[in-house]
């Protein structure tokens, strides 16, 4: 999906108020988390890079939020390479 953002999906579908947008700058994917129920989110972080993620995943010890569930780099990929362009 897109708006004036950009490239969304829903991370957690049951959600709709939490959407992770998704862009592609050079050869890397990048994420950033938006909640209509918190405004401040969108300031307050910013796009974060595939890699970072990745690393901070090794650090995540359970709880409500699973990083790999939300942030999804197939999903990704296909929704960028869908919006190209020349698709």
């Amino acid at each position: 999906m897109k708006d004036e953002r950009g490239l969304y999906y829903y991370p957690f579908p049951t959600n709709k108020h939490v959407r992770m947008y998704v862009r592609q700058e050079g050869e890397e994917i990048e994420f950033r988390l938006w909640n209509q129920d918190d405004a401040g989110l969108w300031d307050d972080h910013g796009w974060i890079p595939y890699g970072a993620i990745v690393k901070a995943q090794a650090l995540y010890e359970g709880g409500s939020f699973d990083p790999k569930r939300a942030y999804d780099l197939t999903l990704a990929k296909g929704l960028i390479e869908e919006n190209r362009p020349d698709s």
